[in-house]
């Protein structure tokens, strides 16, 4: 799952690599980021399998990245999971990594185990140190432009309506017939965009924040991977796992980033807050 290797020498090789990668390269590499129990614990052939590329791709990824064969990359994750296995999130995810049931209710519990999960590592100290540098740096933004489209405009229009509770600080880029980014028109470097964005990322997403960088504007990021299009030009990131048990991506750790943003930036101006 994503962070649980954060500090990881390989993850780092990866991701610093990453750009100079093929697409099926890349394709392979992001699900080894994403999924390190998977690598731990299956064979190359499976892994390929589950990535969606041939085991060949597995092998040239192994060769670039100056390793002598997919056990490597096998074993040093094995190794990298026992060591933090005794975390509570390592418990919680273990909890719910077996097998979906039949019955409703072990489906049910399942989902909302794996959610648990999830969100506690969100609450891991180096994650709330984020999420406390996230909301200094939208703090002191004159204007919040906020963007997220497909499934994460609702991420999105969440942070703004509540924060439209507290005050006018935010601008939510949306709007018929694509006309969303014209907002960005009136931006300065004085302003942040908050964008929200996971795979596959939305076209239009990047193309705004390409305009926002253009405008000097800082970019926060709320997305899925390090090697998220977003990371590279954002200057805060919140990384969250969409993974689920489902057919589709859970948004509900990207939810619980935008009310906890919310929280503490209310609380950083508590008689305002209170007054509104």
């Amino acid at each position: 799952m994503i962070q649980m290797l954060h500090a990881d020498p390989l993850r780092a090789r990866i991701i610093a690599r990453f750009d100079e990668m093929s697409h099926q390269l890349q394709q392979a590499a992001r699900y080894i980021l994403e999924h390190p129990q998977d690598v731990a614990l299956v064979s190359m052939r499976e892994l390929a399998r589950n990535a969606g590329v041939q085991p060949s791709t597995i092998t040239r990824l192994t060769k670039f990245l100056g390793l002598e064969s997919y056990e490597e990359i096998r074993s040093h994750h094995a190794q990298a999971i026992r060591v933090g296995a005794d975390g509570f999130a390592a418990r919680a995810l273990n909890n719910s990594a077996g097998a979906l049931g039949t019955d409703t209710h072990d489906f049910a519990g399942n989902m909302l185990q794996s959610l648990s999960a999830q969100i506690a590592r969100l609450s891991e100290p180096e994650s709330l140190q984020r999420l406390s540098a996230v909301a200094d740096h939208l703090f002191t933004a004159r204007r919040v432009y906020v963007l997220g489209l497909r499934s994460c405009h609702s991420v999105a229009w969440h942070f703004h309506y509540v924060m439209t509770l507290l005050g006018d600080k935010t601008i939510h880029l949306d709007g018929p017939a694509g006309t969303g980014g014209d907002a960005l028109m009136r931006a300065t470097a004085d302003d942040a965009l908050l964008v929200i964005s996971i795979n596959p990322y939305a076209l239009q997403t990047l193309e705004l924040a390409e305009v926002a960088r253009e405008r000097n504007m800082s970019i926060v990021a709320i997305t899925d991977s390090e090697v998220s299009p977003l990371v590279s030009i954002a200057s805060q990131s919140v990384l969250i796992s969409t993974e689920s048990q489902t057919f589709f991506h859970t948004l509900t750790p990207a939810l619980a980033v935008s009310e906890v943003l919310c929280g503490l930036l209310a609380n950083r101006n508590k008689p305002q807050a209170s007054r509104r």
